[in-house]
């Protein structure tokens, strides 16, 4: 009896596949031979009919994503979109100098997409999260960044972040931005995220992710929330090596999983996997996780939008999987909808060999398959009809109006000075008036002189001034910048320290017993400030190194505004 149970169910499940692949075929079949993305049908019909007339070649190239290497697209990367249908690429930070350039090589390659025979567009993607990670550089705007949102404690400034930095990129033709970054500020030592991240609330993180997306939607492109199932509680890079995260499944549901939890809800579009390990939780990293990807973050937590890797080129990845073959292969059967490599892959190379010969051997990788190339082109159609899409070929004319954004350069300028927070108070504002000494970052490798320095002479006139190339410090650097400001410190009657960096504060430490009245003027993760500065006048905190922030941190120095921001961290720790 059971076994006839058993036969009945598998009939039962056989024939509705079946029944459900035919009605596909038939909804499908009433869209002609020549037929194609653009053709006027249903997008769930006419993703159907291109999936079904794909090749084996073409279904797995639609869900991968490279980058490349210069300005312009190499000769490879043209044969990728022009021979197999490349489905995605990436303009990553070494393309991006000139901006008309970034418009002119998207334009060439969705020219080749247009050229396939059926003519499905490319997502083009890249990292422009505001702040401190701006792929796409050339004439578009350094924002004040995540953690000036956090601080300023307005979800309106999200919103508006998201709006502006979408509206430049889009301008380029970039479709998708992965943005916003919603891992939490859980670990102080972590140099990957820090000011990427809004702060360490968790409800808090969810409702300005939520506000972030709503903006970039509204502009015309594609969000992607990142890195799930999160990034914040490690001090390690997944660039460099596989970092772990020792928390259990409890914590991660109270406090990681709650930014995707809001997202999920609102339909976020997009969702990055990180290469992370939680040992306490799954034995894989959560990129080549299926129970991660496939069984918790759409079974569980009903995420129904594109799941795209981050770089399969990170150690984290290809280091754990052993090449970047079976990195792939793993990420595929994990559940993720786009494998992203920053390279482009050769031709032949065995991360697309085996992956094809798996397709042809094995029917379950091909249904893996086709179902991320199904959902990839579905929201390909969904969103480029949708008549707010980036467009295919940008109008290089026009860039000069559109980038850096006129609106968003006010508001930008407006959101910096609500996020400048007041760490300490005493002789403040600071009007001038008596011998300066300024310590500011070093020009940059063009010789331009730092906006910091400029602001300062606006307000306070000539001073003297001391200059530190604060990213290229060791120990002796570090040392010997704090012997010559011990030096010249008596000089003068006020210092303003500009602080960056671990290797910044170090240096700033040395004017504890300078008995001169010292303002530390933060930029970036304000950690290092938060202790050891009782010699300290006043300390304001301003989370980047926009020009907009440094302006801000001035303007509220000298008194031109009362300064109301909230650090976004505990400081009780």
């Amino acid at each position: 009896m059971k076994k006839l149970v058993v036969l009945f169910f598998t009939f039962a499940f056989l024939f509705n596949s079946y029944a459900q692949n035919f009605s596909k075929k038939q909804a499908s079949s009433k869209i002609p031979e020549n037929a194609d993305f653009w053709s006027n049908y249903p997008n769930e019909e006419l993703a159907d009919f291109l999936v079904s007339h794909l090749s084996d070649e073409e279904l797995l190239a639609q869900i991968f994503m490279f980058g490349w290497a210069g300005e312009e697209p190499s000769a490879l990367l043209n044969q990728w979109v022009s021979e197999r249908g490349l489905g995605s690429v990436k303009v990553f930070g070494w393309n991006t100098n000139n901006t008309e350039q970034v418009a002119k090589s998207i334009s060439s390659l969705q020219d080749l997409a247009q050229r396939h025979k059926f003519k499905i567009p490319l997502f083009v993607a890249t990292d422009q999260e505001g702040g401190t990670i701006r792929h796409v550089k050339g004439d578009t705007t350094i924002t004040p960044g995540n953690m000036a949102i956090g601080a300023s404690q307005y979800p309106v400034d999200a919103y508006y972040s998201a709006f502006y930095i979408s509206r430049e990129i889009k301008a380029l033709g970039i479709n998708m931005n992965f943005a916003p970054t919603v891992d939490l500020y859980t670990n102080r030592d972590s140099s990957v995220i820090n000011v990427r991240s809004f702060g360490e609330d968790a409800e808090f993180t969810g409702q300005l992710a939520s506000a972030f997306v709503a903006g970039s939607v509204d502009a015309g492109v594609i969000p992607t929330a990142k890195h799930f199932p999160g990034h914040g509680d490690t001090s390690s890079d997944s660039h460099i090596k596989l970092p772990g995260v020792y928390i259990d499944w409890e914590q991660a549901e109270k406090r990681e999983l709650v930014p995707y939890k809001y997202l999920i809800s609102q339909n976020v579009p997009a969702i990055m996997s990180g290469h992370l390990l939680y040992p306490k939780i799954e034995a894989e990293p959560a990129s080549l996780s299926r129970p991660w990807l496939t069984e918790i973050l759409r079974g569980k937590m009903g995420f129904k939008g594109l799941i795209i890797t981050d770089d399969m080129m990170m150690t984290g990845a290809w280091g754990y999987a052993g090449s970047s073959s079976e990195a792939f292969k793993r990420a595929i059967e994990a559940g993720n909808d786009i494998i992203l490599s920053s390279r482009t892959a050769e031709l032949d190379e065995r991360l697309w060999t085996m992956n094809l010969s798996n397709i042809r051997s094995d029917p379950n990788f091909r249904k893996i398959v086709t179902t991320a190339a199904h959902r990839v082109i579905l929201y390909k159609l969904n969103y480029f009809k949708s008549g707010n899409a980036a467009p295919l070929f940008p109008e290089i004319s026009r860039l000069k109006d559109l980038i850096p954004d006129k609106d968003g350069q006010k508001f930008f300028l407006s959101q910096a000075c609500r996020a400048i927070t007041v760490y300490k108070k005493g002789n403040f504002p600071y009007t001038g008036g008596d011998k300066l000494l300024v310590v500011g970052p070093a020009d940059d490798e063009n010789r331009n002189e730092s906006p910091f320095f400029a602001e300062a002479k606006k307000r306070y006139g000539d001073f003297a001034y001391y200059k530190i190339a604060f990213e290229k410090l060791g120990h002796v650097g570090i040392d010997w910048n704090g012997n010559q400001l011990e030096a010249l410190a008596p000089s003068y009657d006020t210092i303003i320290f500009y602080v960056p960096n671990e290797e910044g504060a170090e240096i700033a430490k040395r004017l504890k017993n300078c008995g001169r009245r010292v303002y530390i003027l933060s930029a970036l993760t304000p950690i290092p400030v938060l202790t050891g500065f009782d010699f300290a006048d006043t300390i304001l905190l301003g989370y980047s190194y926009s020009i907009y922030s440094y302006q801000a941190l001035f303007a509220a120095l000298s008194g031109e505004f009362t300064p109301e921001g909230k650090l976004p961290l505990e400081t009780t720790r």
